[in-house]
């Protein structure tokens, strides 16, 4: 293996640009001296809320208590059902658990591998309450059609907007379309903490006092709690600070994340690959470069050796986990679910990426397939 080899993510080198201006932001918090929701979370909230076009926004722990919370404040109720899909990242279910609710999982489409509207109708019963879409790769789920089905059937939708911050339909900010969005900020997201951190968002301001209740025990005052279900999950004022520096640095490194997707799409052109596609419409942030091959294994171990890492997002769907599958309803086939799920690879890609790197990443796929040919 070569000496310098190619991490599949870098968040350190990410953020290496602007390195100074977090350590000055962090110094502020210090020296304020206020520690839990202080200057830093309102700020960054604000500045959220103004760039998503929402009423509020409410920093919380994590991207898992962001759809946890999201979900309570909608009033998903304990043994009422939430629609979402079985290949996505095991947070999104194990927040539909954690709100005491039953995952039905349903399939993916075929081109964008998020929630395929087209399978809703046939899952929505009785005791379903809620549908949370997600925004998988950076490609944002086809929110017009799930919201038009939800609005006829009196559901919430919840947006999963962990891995697209920045990405947009028809202008609009994902995040801010449907009831209520949620974010992470996990350090490897486009937007990362430096540690955990997430936030939710909603257009009604109802929701958003709601939200702000929930995530300090349901308090409407100090050591008064109204509301049941009330949490402790709090975006802290380091973290808020880090993001707010993050934040204004975020559209250029999406423009940087886009432009290496284009190079990649260009290069694999005519390789036995399935590469991401862009809706029309769609503004797609590419937290993720997600391949299709059929001969998947073989491709990462040539690259393992040429020292480029790869990853598998995701390897187990959710419906064969057996502790996120545990309770759930399957809502129809899961098809492509299936399908992809053996196939799906992915590549190097972040803002730190260099262009000779991603030519040894180029290099070393065409490799691949000039052995097989040889064969």
């Amino acid at each position: 293996m070569t000496s310098t080899a190619i991490p599949f993510a870098n968040p350190a080198g990410d953020l290496k640009p602007f390195r100074r201006e977090i350590v000055a932001a962090i110094e502020e918090v210090i020296d304020r001296g206020q520690y839990v929701l202080g200057e830093a979370v309102g700020a960054f909230e604000r500045r959220m809320a103004q760039l998503l076009g929402v009423s509020g926004t409410v920093g919380v722990g994590s991207g898992t208590d962001a759809l946890v919370l999201a979900l309570l404040a909608v009033g998903v109720e304990p043994g009422q059902e939430v629609i979402t899909v079985s290949h996505t990242a095991g947070p999104t279910v194990a927040a539909v658990h954690m709100a005491g609710a039953v995952p039905v999982l349903v399939d993916i489409e075929a081109d964008t591998y998020c929630l395929d509207p087209l399978r809703l109708e046939a899952a929505i019963g009785p005791r379903t309450k809620a549908i949370l879409p997600v925004h998988l790769y950076g490609h944002p789920a086809a929110l017009d059609a799930i919201c038009a089905i939800a609005a006829r059937h009196g559901l919430a939708v919840v947006e999963d907007c962990a891995q697209a911050h920045d990405a947009t339909i028809e202008g609009r900010a994902v995040g801010a379309i449907g009831d209520v969005g949620c974010f992470s900020f996990y350090p490897t997201k486009n937007l990362g903490a430096i540690g955990d951190a997430g936030l939710v968002t909603a257009r009604d301001p109802r929701l958003v006092e709601r939200l702000r209740r929930l995530r300090t025990y349901g308090w409407s005052k100090p050591q008064f709690s109204e509301i049941a279900n009330g949490r402790c999950s709090r975006l802290d004022e380091l973290q808020a600070a880090i993001l707010s520096v993050k934040l204004a640095h975020l559209t250029q490194q999406t423009e940087r994340r886009r432009e290496l997707a284009s190079r990649y799409n260009e290069a694999f052109a005519g390789l036995p690959l399935v590469c991401p596609i862009e809706r029309l419409g769609c503004r797609r942030v590419f937290h993720l470069y997600v391949i299709r091959c059929a001969a998947r294994e073989a491709l990462a171990a040539h690259l393992g050796a040429a020292g480029i890492t790869t990853g598998r997002h995701y390897p187990y769907p959710v419906h064969r986990q057996p502790g996120l599958a545990a309770g759930a309803r399957i809502g129809g086939p899961l098809t492509t679910t299936e399908r992809i799920s053996g196939e799906i690879l992915t590549l190097p890609l972040y803002p730190s990426l260099s262009d000779a790197q991603q030519e040894r990443v180029i290099a070393a796929v065409h490799s691949f397939f000039a052995t097989k040919r040889a064969r």
